[in-house]
């Protein structure tokens, strides 16, 4: 099986999903979300998951799950914030055309309202989000073949952006 034509990276709330359906559909190709496969997989939410079983044992069924994507999925594929943690997940996005979206803590403030249904920020969300980020943004960057700040953009022009940055043309 071919790899994912593009791989998409960054926080929660950055628009991974949105920008990836956009993408997708201008490319004429499939879109996958590992979140999406992992509530499916689970029949549970993630937020759940947390509670349940704590952010170790959702990191295990995110990389399991990252790791079918990859293997399994040739078109768009967004993959959850924190998936990048894993020093294994990011050798097997090496070579891979992975663009980072990203954006500051005003930006995850407006799009998201930092509410407590994300796990990672239920106490000091504010706060919260900018240690994730600070232990987070290299590893994005890291991972990226492209970087695409979305603060102020609307999905569409962030689409154009990592087309652009790709030098992907709509099929």
């Amino acid at each position: 099986m071919t790899p994912p034509l593009i791989v998409l990276v960054g926080p929660m709330g950055v628009g991974k999903s949105t920008v990836g359906r956009l993408m997708a559909e201008r490319l004429g190709v499939g879109y996958r979300d590992t979140d999406d496969d992992i509530v499916a997989g689970e029949g549970r939410s993630i937020a759940d998951i947390f509670v349940d079983e704590g952010e170790g044992a959702f990191r295990a069924i995110e990389k399991r799950a990252v790791r079918t994507a990859l293997t399994a999925h040739d078109g768009v594929l967004a993959l959850g914030g924190g998936a990048i943690l894993d020093a294994d997940t990011r050798a097997l996005l090496a070579g891979q055309r992975v663009v980072y979206l990203s954006m500051d803590v005003e930006e995850a403030v407006r799009r998201t309202g930092l509410n407590t249904a994300r796990p990672l920020l239920a106490v000091n969300p504010r706060r919260q989000w900018r240690e994730l980020m600070e232990a987070r943004r290299h590893l994005y960057e890291e991972v990226a073949t492209a970087v695409v700040p979305t603060d102020g953009r609307t999905p569409e022009e962030v689409t154009e952006a990592a087309l652009d940055a790709l030098e992907l043309k709509e099929r």
